[in-house]
């Protein structure tokens, strides 16, 4: 099963590739890797929440936001690879977590991202990975992601 079968057995599609909001491009191939820029939770150009994760945005609210992120930046690999069939490995994740004073579930906010992309490519999901909070992200975006990928 490709992955966009897989992502739609999961009751998920690609969006349109979220437009940079500052000097940068979506993603970046070099030699066989993809390194994708920090992805937000845009959904068709909007942040669907903002805020503090463990204030305003509660953690569950924040791993389904985690999700959104995912997709974006599949969006972003099969657009610059042209097929999320060719990803052969998701080699790192970064997770940022904008966290209301107190707060330290960051991992299990970026379990979302983790999780979605286990379930996509299986054991080529299995990845390293950093969860962070920090006191501001972009647009007051609760959540960004990035990834390093493998492809053939």
């Amino acid at each position: 099963m490709s992955a966009v079968e897989k992502l739609a057995e999961l009751g998920f599609e690609l969006p349109k590739v979220a437009a940079p909001v500052a000097a940068y491009v979506p993603a970046v191939v070099t030699g066989n890797l993809v390194f994708l820029s920090g992805q937000l939770p845009f959904v068709d150009g909007e942040l669907p929440r903002t805020g503090y994760v463990g204030g305003d945005v509660t953690p569950d609210e924040a791993k389904d936001l985690a999700r959104i992120c995912i997709l974006n930046g599949l969006a972003a690999i099969d657009d610059a690879i042209g097929s999320l069939d060719r990803v052969t490995r998701i080699v790192k994740v970064g997770g940022f977590v904008a966290s209301a004073s107190g707060f330290t579930g960051q991992p299990g906010v970026i379990n979302g991202a983790s999780e979605l992309l286990g379930e996509v490519f299986g054991d080529a999901g299995l990845h390293a990975r950093a969860a962070v909070g920090v006191a501001e992200l972009p647009l007051q975006s609760p959540v960004e992601v990035d990834l390093i990928v493998e492809f053939a």
